[in-house]
């Protein structure tokens, strides 16, 4: 399995696919990252050489913004956008969607299980 940026990647999925596996490289990437190096992207990664892993990683390290700096990137944008108290970070902060979906029904993900609140009394109970 070769190692990647701290990651394993597949042996048995072709190269592009593989390549994947690293957060913030989708099939657009990967694929031009195949094609700068000249490697096949439909070879499997199990016959990459340790000379191209080799390549690969300084491509990525020089070119490309994935794995770590990545995540430490949007963590950070997240806690300015709370810090300045902007209305994305107002919605991080109280764990609600932040891009505009609704939240009357749906957003069970983001809400967490429902909190039962106690219904209203009765007519008879009013008597």
């Amino acid at each position: 399995m070769p190692r990647l940026m701290g990651v394993d990647i597949p042996n048995d999925k072709q190269i592009q696919y593989s390549l994947t596996y690293l957060y913030g490289l989708g099939l657009y990437r990967a694929r031009e990252v195949c094609e700068k190096l000249g490697i096949d992207p439909a070879s499997p990664a199990s016959d990459i050489s340790d000379e191209d892993v080799g390549r690969i990683a300084a491509l990525l390290e020089r070119d490309y913004l994935v794995e770590g700096p990545l995540r430490r990137q949007v963590t950070q944008n997240i806690s300015r956008m709370r810090e300045i108290k902007s209305y994305r970070g107002i919605r991080h902060r109280v764990s609600l969607p932040v891009r505009g979906q609704r939240t009357k029904t749906n957003a069970r993900t983001r809400k967490g299980p429902r909190k039962t609140v106690a219904g209203k009394k009765g007519v008879k109970d009013l008597r």
